[in-house]
């Protein structure tokens, strides 16, 4: 499995940790999931009582913990973030978020490589949430990027892989870059998808925490992203667009 920032994740699944429904539940699909990564957003956190005991839990997870800059909407902002973050988490690693677009929470691209070259340079291992952009994805390199995050669809949408074309061109300019799918994946199948195309991870959040079963939802989530990446190992087939007989017919005996 390939590595992020040089560490090595025991599985290709990052979960989220906002929106479940009580503590107890959001611990008991981390453990069905078998998540390798925890993201938290700052803004979940405080100097003490409730915002404590979720630390608490998140630390008795025994996830990496990938802090994030969600709700953030300008470079200021998100620097800002970072560095809080960074000092409450113990940790280099930021998962950066600028948001331009409210309806579509669509990442501001200009911003997000502003704010992740000024990170980067102050130390942060950046994972910056993209779209699916060739250039923007050159620019978060050259700023010293070592990991893309191309979103799926807009967040929290569960539409899956809006744009597979994107999404494989991106995947095949960059081979060597560690890329995580995040966001808009809503269904197995789309985790499985994501990591059949050669993605290293996949990202999600409210599939799991919105589902009717949040714990069941997070276990057929591992076994997607399990089974889309050894399906990309065994190296599949190529698509044909005339059948081909699975058996041979030399050496079939002829009926008269």
């Amino acid at each position: 499995m390939r590595t992020f920032y040089g560490t090595a994740l025991e599985t290709p699944l990052m979960l989220g940790t906002a929106q479940y429904p009580s503590p107890a539940i959001l611990a008991e699909a981390f453990k069905a999931s078998q998540a390798s990564v925890a993201t938290v957003s700052l803004r979940r956190e405080g100097s003490g009582g409730e915002g404590q005991a979720f630390w608490d839990m998140i630390r008795d997870l025994g996830v990496r913990v990938l802090p994030n800059t969600a709700g953030c909407h300008t470079v200021k902002e998100a620097v800002t973030t970072a560095h809080m973050a960074r000092e409450l988490f113990d940790t280099r690693w930021i998962k950066l978020e600028v948001i331009g677009q409210t309806d579509t929470l669509q990442p501001d691209v200009f911003e997000l490589v502003e704010a992740a070259r000024i990170l980067t340079e102050d130390g942060f291992q950046v994972f910056p949430y993209c779209t699916e952009d060739l250039v923007v994805a050159e620019r978060l390199l050259g700023a010293g990027c070592e990991v893309l995050m191309p979103w799926g669809a807009p967040i929290g949408t569960g539409l899956g892989l809006s744009n597979p074309y994107g999404l494989r061109t991106i995947r095949a300019r960059f081979p060597d870059v560690a890329m995580v799918v995040d966001a808009g994946i809503g269904l197995p199948s789309h985790a499985a998808a994501a990591m059949e195309m050669g993605f290293d991870a996949v990202l999600l959040n409210t599939a799991v925490a919105k589902a009717g079963d949040p714990v069941q939802m997070a276990r057929a989530m591992a076994l997607a992203a399990e089974a889309g990446a050894a399906g990309h190992a065994a190296d599949p087939m190529p698509p044909r667009e005339m059948a081909e007989p699975s058996t041979p017919v030399i050496g079939q005996a002829f009926l008269s």
